[in-house]
């Protein structure tokens, strides 16, 4: 049977893992961390905190196929995320920017104003980009637009991403919307949990298959060589299938230049108290050098004596100094991993997968659709989740 090596033990990697090794594949997953689950990682700790010490991960989609499969893994937690940002020095409202914002930071009159002109020209109960609010050329709204693009978007994506954000891809902007609705949940997704157990638990069930060999603490570019349209592993030619979920530049040893990726340094906390702060996540958006603080215990809505926070500051990327978060999407370095994702196909059985390797900003629902999609591309079989094993505890 064909052998399968793929670079990574997150989410992406975890999921190609599984689904190759229940179609009979023998799939070896290496990863340069000695924990698997990549970012999204967590542990409880001696207080009995679930946490996750690579920042704040919540799960949700709108895709059923991504929900039934992650549910052979793990049991779940209702959870709606709700976010605040603090705007001033007494102000916390919702993230997105909703009608609730909208009337805690004007007057009654002006925000009943803002909300009709709103409605004629964008309609009711609709989610607005930023991007096309600060377009109007009504001045009031102009002027509401503008106020609500400094204070919630302009501050803080300078901090999160270094450059402004006129010079990121739209996407990023367009990610959270204003609502014409009183809706403060970050995510309207259908399908919004955590997993009972945590996402490590989640992960290591995924992993968890008499085909799959894990080694941690292994370094890919000690192991794994790409030269002259073939594959080599420890010297040898490799004729099975590589799957790789790293930084792209990194393993065609910056032949096409360095892409540049967004690192994150975190301060915990612990606060004697049982509530930190209001909301699970609350963002920084004028203020302060870190982005947002996260408490950990409104995760798992259990409150105790005392509270774990952590503040999370946004710092660029240097290789082997921190780790790389988030790719950096403006157009040159589109351009930069397009040079990649060719040199790639020089290789027939490479396959790109996950969010550096694609230098895409991707949601873990995502990377798990994604996955899904590269089996049934190299199979040639659709998924059909009823030959899944169930893999948790209390599972055979």
């Amino acid at each position: 049977m064909e052998k399968i090596i793929i670079v990574g033990a997150g989410l992406s990697g975890a999921t190609a893992a599984r689904l190759f090794a229940e179609n009979g594949y023998d799939v070896t997953v290496i990863d340069k961390r000695e924990n698997i689950g990549g970012n999204a990682y967590d542990y409880v700790d001696k207080n009995g905190f679930v946490i996750q010490p690579y920042g704040p991960h919540i799960f949700h989609t709108d895709k059923k196929e991504v929900f039934e499969f992650l549910s052979k893994f793990t049991d779940w937690r209702k959870y709606e995320h709700k976010v605040l940002a603090k705007v001033r020095k007494d102000k916390l409202v919702p993230v997105p920017f909703n009608l609730t914002a909208l009337r805690q930071l004007f007057s009654a009159e002006k925000a009943e104003k803002i909300e009709n002109l709103l409605r004629e020209e964008f309609g009711d109960g609709k989610g607005i980009s930023i991007l096309d609010l600060i377009k109007t050329t009504n001045p009031e709204l102009k002027e509401f637009a503008t106020y609500v693009y400094k204070n919630i978007f302009f501050i803080y994506s300078m901090k999160q991403w270094g450059i402004k954000p006129e010079n990121l891809d739209c996407s990023v902007m367009n990610r959270v919307p204003v609502y014409l609705t009183e809706e403060d949940r970050y995510f309207t997704d259908e399908y919004q949990f955590m997993p009972k157990d945590g996402f490590h638990e989640m992960v290591s069930n995924i992993l968890r298959h008499p085909r799959i060999k894990l080694k941690l603490k292994t370094d890919a570019n000690n192991v794994i060589a790409l030269a002259d349209g073939k594959i080599y592993v420890k010297g040898k030619e490799f004729d099975g299938t590589l799957i790789y979920t790293g930084c792209v530049d990194e393993l065609f040893g910056y032949k096409h230049g360095v892409l540049p990726y967004r690192s994150l340094k975190f301060k915990f906390e612990t606060k004697k108290c049982s509530s930190y702060q209001r909301a699970a996540v609350v963002n920084y958006t004028v203020s302060n050098k870190y982005t947002r603080i996260t408490e950990f215990s409104k995760f798992t809505c259990e409150p105790k004596d005392n509270t774990v926070v952590v503040k999370e500051y946004a710092k660029p990327y240097k290789r082997n100094k921190n780790i790389p978060y988030y790719p950096i999407p403006t157009g040159k370095n589109h351009l930069t991993h397009a040079l990649y994702e060719k040199e790639a196909k020089n290789y027939k059985n490479l396959y790109l997968l996950g969010r550096l390797a694609t230098y895409k900003y991707i949601n873990m629902d995502v990377a798990v659709m994604n996955a899904i999609k590269l089996y049934e591309s190299v199979t040639g079989e659709e998924l059909d989740l009823e030959f899944i094993k169930e893999t948790k505890k209390g599972s055979n």
